[in-house]
């Protein structure tokens, strides 16, 4: 960091070179006249942490354009209610239409720390069109571009500036702020600041120089003091996200400095993003106790990290650079053993997977994933939990399920005890998780990202009329499969996931029947003693029918679900039924044959893409 105070020319500079960066980068090439005419016409806007940038339903006459900050977006509903819909970075264009319709603003827009943008107002942008048309042409681009996608969930933009936040003893936040740059390099430029040696400094010197920093780089760690001091409160009010790093050896409390420094003046804390890293030993096997550090402060997010392991930091940098790789896993019963045949293929590959979630027979599979075990142990692990057949304990009085559950209890207890020593959260594993399952009370979708994880899986599972439902909360709680049986629109929304890998268990193409009417009971008994060459009636069974109609209106999203993903598998899994538990190696090796295949037919640029070699093939 420059001790000398930066002049006001210098300031203006840097301004006008971020300016024109952005405009380039949205409309191309701007010739020098053009840009002499836009620097005549903008105006400097500086926006403090909760200042109000656009009301909703004001009149609109003014256009902006973020150079640095963070921004919010909030849309007021016809029920009176306020909803965050997105948050922008620098570079981002702000109510452009306005300059074409004056139409009332459609949205809120608030900073969420000290922000700089540029604006231009209504008189000067005619004036800038009539003397350079091609403006009006790429400006109104912009605006179909923006339309087109609007109904498209916008990414939540990777930070710019992030302070590491000491919040118990024993963390060395120099030493992790070093190992962080280093897995942050291959994302973008990356600087590490830290307090000046002269505490003489004044608040707006401080705030000049990391704006300069801000614009020279893509990643900047602030390493932070542990008193709340001017270096401190400053480096947080320039903050897009806080890190709050937490030796997982020490107590749980809160920090002095998070009162003092992350709380407004009514006690309510700021609306900066808050991640909770809470480190432990390179040779944890499960890191248990997060869930009683993030009830304590309201996070945006939470991470378990190994600081000594490299690739647990590169898990970070990613999830950081929002270019994390989540994988979702669909239910489909025993076929979903296809899904640890796909990870290990990926994971033989070289494509690290960051966050996991899945529905029923995926969630299960998901869960596992997650909790990061060496893939030998996974793979003996789960092929032992289900080594006796889970759906074989049918009740005798099927009052309320066909089958007793107990086996299936079992057999993921049995899992997460030998996986991660006993049962855990769903924030205590090391990858990211949810499963998804439905609220037979509510009527509706259920997303569960935290609670018992033994627990969550089995309501994720509980195939209704198959399995007893889970009671969650005073609700009945039965098979995500109902609403969301392939959840890769939920992967797209968690924090950090820039791509999505897919696994689909549905069927590529059902078999039409030679029959017209359907058997009785006493036929099809018949037909089944006969060997399965020779049967005549091909009818699922009544697991495998309840099985498969709780899923229907999933699968009738099957093609939306998988436009949601980067790379889609859907293993054929030739003559493997959903209760066939006993073939656990050949399903699996099927799974990985068929990823492999999908690997070896990308394009050249998706395999650059997925940082494969252009000619790797493996068989």
């Amino acid at each position: 960091m420059q001790n000398d105070h930066p002049l006001a020319d210098e300031i203006e500079r840097s301004r006008r070179a971020a300016l024109r960066q952005y405009l380039a980068h949205s409309f191309g090439p701007i010739p020098e006249g053009t840009w002499q005419a836009i620097c005549a016409c903008v105006e400097w806007q500086v926006l403090h942490t909760g200042d109000v940038l656009m009301t909703q339903g004001d009149p609109g006459d003014t256009a902006f354009l973020s150079l640095s900050g963070r921004l919010r977006v909030y849309v007021t509903g016809d029920d009176g209610v306020s909803r965050m819909v997105r948050e922008l970075g620098r570079g981002e264009i702000i109510g452009e239409l306005s300059l074409f319709t004056g139409a009332p603003r459609s949205a809120t827009v608030v900073a969420v720390r000290k922000s700089l943008v540029a604006r231009l107002d209504k008189a000067h942008f005619h004036a800038l069109v009539a003397r350079n048309p091609q403006v009006s042409i790429a400006l109104t681009q912009k605006i179909i571009e923006r339309l087109q996608t609007q109904h498209q969930r916008q990414p939540v933009p990777a930070p710019v500036m992030l302070s590491l936040l000491p919040i118990t003893a024993g963390v060395n936040a120099r030493a992790f702020a070093a190992s962080l740059a280093q897995a942050l390099q291959r994302h973008g430029r990356v600087h590490v600041a830290q307090a000046p040696a002269d505490p003489a400094w004044r608040t707006e010197r401080l705030s000049d120089a990391l704006d300069g920093l801000e614009a020279q780089h893509d990643f900047v760690l602030l390493v932070v003091d542990t008193q709340p001091n001017e270096w401190t409160r400053t480096c947080l009010a320039h903050s897009d996200e806080v890190l709050l790093l937490a030796d997982a050896t020490q107590p749980v409390a809160m920090h002095p400095v998070e009162t003092a420094c992350l709380a407004d003046d009514d006690g309510t804390r700021s609306e900066v993003a808050e991640t909770l890293v809470l480190l432990h030993p390179a040779d944890t096997v499960s890191p248990l106790g997060m869930r009683a550090w993030v009830d304590r402060r309201p996070v945006t997010g939470h991470v378990n990290l190994r600081p000594t392991l490299i690739r647990d930091m590169e898990r970070l940098a990613r999830l950081l650079s929002r270019t994390a790789v989540g994988l979702v896993l669909a239910g489909g019963g025993a076929r979903g053993f296809a899904h640890l045949g796909i990870w290990r293929a990926l994971r033989a590959r070289g494509i690290e997977i960051d966050c996991v979630g899945g529905t029923s027979m995926g969630a299960v599979m998901a869960a596992v994933i997650a909790a990061d075990r060496e893939m030998h142990t996974t793979l003996d692990v789960t092929r032992e939990a289900f080594r006796v057949n889970p759906t074989g304990d049918y009740n005798l009085l099927p009052l309320v399920s066909l089958i007793k559950g107990q086996r299936v209890r079992a057999a993921v207890r049995n899992a997460i005890q030998r996986l991660m020593g006993g049962p855990v959260d769903i924030v205590d594993l090391w990858k990211g998780y949810f499963c998804i399952a439905s609220n037979y009370t509510k009527g509706q979708e259920m997303r569960l990202h935290q609670g018992d994880l033994g627990r969550s899986v089995l309501a994720s599972i509980a195939i209704p009329g198959a399995l007893p439902p889970v009671v969650m909360a005073g609700d009945l709680v039965c098979d995500g499969g109902t609403f969301n049986n392939f959840p890769a629109n939920v992967m797209r929304e968690m924090r950090g996931v820039g791509r999505v890998v897919g696994v689909d268990l549905g069927a590529r193409s059902g078999r039409p029947l030679d029959f017209d009417e359907m058997p009785s009971a006493w036929q099809l008994l018949w037909d089944r003693f006969k060997p399965r060459s020779q049967r005549r009636y091909r009818v699922p069974s009544l697991v495998s029918y309840l099985l498969n109609v709780t899923i229907l209106y999933s699968v009738s999203r099957q093609s939306e679900s998988r436009r949601q993903t980067d790379l889609y598998f859907n293993p054929p899994l030739l003559r493997v039924g959903l209760l066939q538990w006993n073939r656990f190696r050949d399903i699996v090796e099927q799974g990985e044959a068929h990823a492999h295949e999908v690997l070896n037919a990308l394009s050249p640029a998706e395999k650059a893409r997925w940082g494969l070699p252009a000619d790797s093939a493996v068989s």
